[in-house]
């Protein structure tokens, strides 16, 4: 496979004003000069092959959508390399965006008060998608998602679920070699998201499309991404394969028990009696994360039953999500 995204030593500073506080604070900031610069992006370098899913995480303010920002070509790097299909992508905007597709969020590039196929033969005019391509991709769509029944319904009436699959739909109707894809299943109920999953897969497997997918959605990251890439405060963390990944912490275990009364609070309780682990608590669990290599699980659980009447216990190994919160506090050593 080619290498179709090339970044290489890519910085992105930006000058952001230092505000003063009150009224008079913002009538001095009107003819002040006290900037200071903000490294939003600090030297990051990577290459994308051709059709590959790569997931792109981080957590808030990391610097993500200012690296998609420029892959885009919406942002010039303050220095640094960005290569997009052989294409600068701030240089040649108009070139570079026809080889794209983006869905950034809820920002629909859906026309509102149309029925979604007008949004459709609109953007197939704004591309200039011959028609028997474009009528290739209504008939994959169909046989994917079987789109028949909102082609014609206006994109207002949609339920949210329904516009996030059509922006998707909307996104690779050109045949773009590179898709954008910025929380695509945020708040979606679990039918939909599985949808979409199915729907992204089976468009990267039959276009060859490269993808390039934000989300703080685990099971986003497990379902769709063969590689994933984790930036904290504009430095590359990782880049790599989940399974390689997971290496970095396979003596970790989830250890998940039930106990009886209200699971958040007990939840509280196990976290002041153990400050050295990691506890979450969910609907029906309340989840310990235990280094094997520091103690040992049975010891753990001999601990908890001394205070606690376990019901029910399980235990898992590291999950994605805690692999990548781990990696988010502590970094790869």
């Amino acid at each position: 496979m080619s290498e179709i995204i090339k970044i290489k030593n890519v910085i992105k500073e930006f000058k952001v004003l230092n505000r003063r506080e009150g009224l008079k604070g913002s009538l001095k900031d009107l003819f002040s000069r006290d900037y200071k610069i903000v490294r939003a992006v600090d030297n990051i370098s990577m290459n994308i092959e051709q059709g590959e899913i790569v997931g792109y995480l981080g957590p808030n303010g990391a610097g993500k959508s200012t690296t998609i920002k420029m892959m885009t070509g919406v942002l010039e790097p303050t220095s640094g390399e960005i290569l997009v299909d052989g294409n600068i992508p701030y240089q040649n905007r108009t070139k570079n965006a026809q080889k794209i597709g983006v869905v950034f969020g809820q920002r629909s590039q859906l026309w509102w008060a149309l029925p979604l196929v007008e949004s459709f033969k609109l953007l197939k005019d704004i591309y200039q998608i011959p028609d028997a391509e474009y009528d290739g991709m209504l008939k994959l769509y169909q046989s994917l998602v079987d789109i028949g029944p909102l082609l014609h319904k206006a994109v207002r009436q949609m339920s949210l679920g329904q516009r996030t699959l059509s922006d998707i739909l909307a996104a690779f109707l050109h045949n773009p070699k590179i898709v954008f894809l910025d929380e695509p299943t945020i708040g979606l109920d679990v039918s939909m998201k599985a949808k979409i999953r199915t729907l992204i897969h089976a468009l990267n497997k039959e276009k060859k499309t490269t993808v390039i997918l934000t989300t703080h959605d685990m099971g986003d990251v497990d379902a769709l991404c063969q590689r994933i890439v984790i930036i904290d405060k504009g430095k590359m963390l990782y880049d790599n394969d989940i399974e390689h990944l997971k290496g970095f912490f396979g003596s970790y275990r989830t250890l998940k028990i039930r106990v009886e009364g209200d699971l958040k609070a007990q939840a509280d309780i196990i976290r002041r009696e153990v400050p050295d682990f990691s506890v979450s608590a969910d609907d029906e669990w309340i989840s310990v994360l235990v280094d094997e290599d520091k103690n040992k699980v049975i010891d753990v659980l001999g601990l908890l039953q001394k205070t606690h009447k376990i019901r029910d216990m399980q235990l898992e190994e590291i999950s994605t999500e805690e692999v990548i919160k781990k990696i988010y506090e502590e970094g790869v050593q």
